[in-house]
């Protein structure tokens, strides 16, 4: 293990939530050992030993879901989600075969399960090769009941630390305490993963993608400085540079439910939300609608279709927290990076590139059907005004229809989501047909860029500030504006202080983020006025990276460096 002296004071990664701490590093115990690959004692039978794998994925499946109870918004999602890979039947049979064709101990019959499962989604890609640490996750924690070791996870400390590890499963950082875990640095992972989604809601600093050489140099105890922001980490940090930390993260910041630029320009601040619980949160927080209501979280975690009453429960508790105010409702986003069981395709080649999200009503279309009519009847039930979009719309035709659909039901306000190329550069005609349109940027960088944006070696890809993506988010607002739409934007760039100026200057009226970045954003937007915004857009489109498009935005926002964003 190299010395503080012997690597530079000095590291980087990729920043994924902002903010600047100081604390002790503290590394993620190593998982699991591989269990050695040894046969049943003869006196040991078989179905027993099958009956013990099947017990404990039970166990850990029912560990998850207790924990999921006590979690909030997405950390609750991504705990049911890691649940349901515990009882995965294809995990638990899979490892009950080779115990009974092989006579296998049974943790090395789970060990090698989990790898067969894991090479199967490997080869999917996209997603399903992301779920692989589900997998992995999933695999320690039946091995250590097992064999009665101590669970994989979070170090338990009594003071506050900085978490260090090669990546966290999305359980793991569900988990986090961000009393406790006052940063976190991982040699995995890019700006889009859902690690670094949940990082942002939670409010926690965090550098991903650094690297082997970087997490493995950091020295157990030693203090650091973090700046989730720029993506440093600085060892021995002086003890001015930690009290500049400290006086920042005591500064307490509220929105007040008033975005606008300086001059009075209204930009709509809304809330990303998956359930009422998060609607709740984000009505607290000052949110001044809902920009994204992720209405497949309500899905997730059903083998079948929910029932039409069922969806309507649903949406209303989300509806509710909004009276009087826009909630934009995205239909079911399924397939890629979130399959549900009665809808999408587990075996597509590509799912980023298949059969996803609007297209799954050209073999299923009573499923979207019974989503707009439960929208509808749930609506009616609350004062909210409900927008509702449907997600990978691509071509005029597919506007027009899901529009009409929509329409039909009784839903006043129908659009669109923009995340494929093809409708920026349509965005013209299809405003034809749509009342207006919401940008996801995670996906629209990807398509763009032809990035799987869950690739961590492609992370310097994956990011909305790539001049590219901001003349396509242009060109989307250019074609909206003849026709009086309006043009949000709902993937993670709107949480980002900086770029939130820009997209602004592009022509953007709204910005959808976690609850937790609006004070933030807020701040940056009302320091300048819309044509300050402007001006600045038009210094990142016309830069020729994304780094450099970043940094000249920078330069023009002083505030950025006084709000320690």
């Amino acid at each position: 293990m190299p010395t503080p002296d012997a690597t530079p004071t000095a590291l980087t990664g990729i920043g994924v939530s902002p903010g600047l701490v100081a604390g002790p590093v503290a590394h993620m115990a190593l998982g699991i050992e591989e269990p050695a690959i040894e046969t049943l004692d003869p006196s040991r039978p078989t179905e027993h030993e099958c009956d013990r794998v099947a017990e404990a994925a039970q166990t850990v499946k029912g560990n998850l879901e207790a924990s999921a109870a006590q979690a909030k918004g997405e950390g609750r999602t991504l705990l049911e989600m890691t649940a349901q890979m515990a009882a995965d039947p294809t995990l638990t049979s899979t490892a009950q075969a080779i115990i009974r064709e092989r006579r296998l101990v049974p943790e090395r019959a789970v060990w090698e399960a989990a790898g067969t499962l894991s090479d199967m989604l490997e080869s999917l890609g996209g997603y399903m090769a992301e779920r692989t640490r589900d997998v992995a996750d999933v695999r320690d924690r039946i091995v250590a009941v097992l064999t009665d070791s101590p669970m994989p996870g979070i170090p338990q400390m009594a003071e506050h630390f900085v978490l260090v590890a090669e990546d966290l499963a999305p359980a793991d950082t569900a988990l986090l305490d961000p009393e406790k875990v006052v940063a976190f640095i991982t040699s995995e992972g890019g700006p889009t993963s859902h690690t670094a989604i949940l990082a942002r809601a939670l409010g926690i600093p965090a550098i991903v993608g650094t690297g082997a050489q970087v997490t493995q140099a950091l020295i157990e105890g030693e203090t650091i400085l973090v700046d989730g922001t720029k993506g440093t980490i600085t060892r021995s940090p002086s003890q001015a540079e930690i009290d500049h930390a400290r006086e920042l993260a005591s500064r307490v910041r509220e929105f007040k439910g008033d975005g606008a630029t300086k001059d009075g320009h209204e930009v709509q601040l809304l809330a990303n939300v998956g359930d009422g619980a998060g609607a709740r949160a984000a009505a607290e927080a000052g949110a001044m609608g809902i920009g994204l209501f992720r209405t497949e979280f309500c899905f997730l975690d059903q083998p079948e279709e929910p029932t039409v009453d069922a969806q309507v429960e649903a949406y209303r508790s989300v509806l509710e927290a909004f009276p009087g105010k826009k909630v934009v409702v995205r239909t079911l986003d399924a397939g890629a990076d979130k399959p549900l069981p009665f809808l999408t395709d587990a075996t597509e080649a590509n799912p980023a590139l298949g059969v996803r999200a609007y297209r799954t009503t050209r073999r299923d279309p009573e499923v979207l059907d019974h989503q707009l009519e439960a929208l509808a009847k749930a609506e009616a039930l609350t004062e909210a005004k409900v927008w509702v979009m449907a997600p990978m719309i691509s071509t005029v035709e597919e506007a027009k229809a899901f529009t009409d659909k929509a329409r039909s039901y009784g839903l006043k306000t129908a659009g669109m989501m923009i995340e494929v190329p093809s409708a920026a550069l349509m965005a013209d005609k299809m405003f034809e047909h749509a009342d207006f349109a919401s940008v996801g940027t995670n996906d629209l960088t990807q398509y763009v860029m032809a990035a799987d944006r869950l690739l961590s070696s492609l992370a310097d890809l994956s990011t909305a500030w790539q001049p590219a993506v901001l003349r396509l988010i242009a060109t989307a607002c250019q074609g909206a504006e003849p026709h009086g739409r309006p043009v949000g934007v709902c993937g993670e760039a709107a949480a980002d202080p900086a770029l939130a100026v820009v997209l602004v200057g592009l022509g953007v009226a709204s910005l959808s983020m976690t609850a937790r970045a609006l004070p933030d954003v807020d701040a940056v937007l009302k320091s300048v006025t819309l044509a300050e915004c402007q001006r600045i857009a038009s210094l990142a489109v016309a830069a020729a990276t994304a780094e450099q498009a970043r940094q000249a935005v920078r330069a023009e926002l002083p505030i950025l460096e006084e709000l320690g964003l």
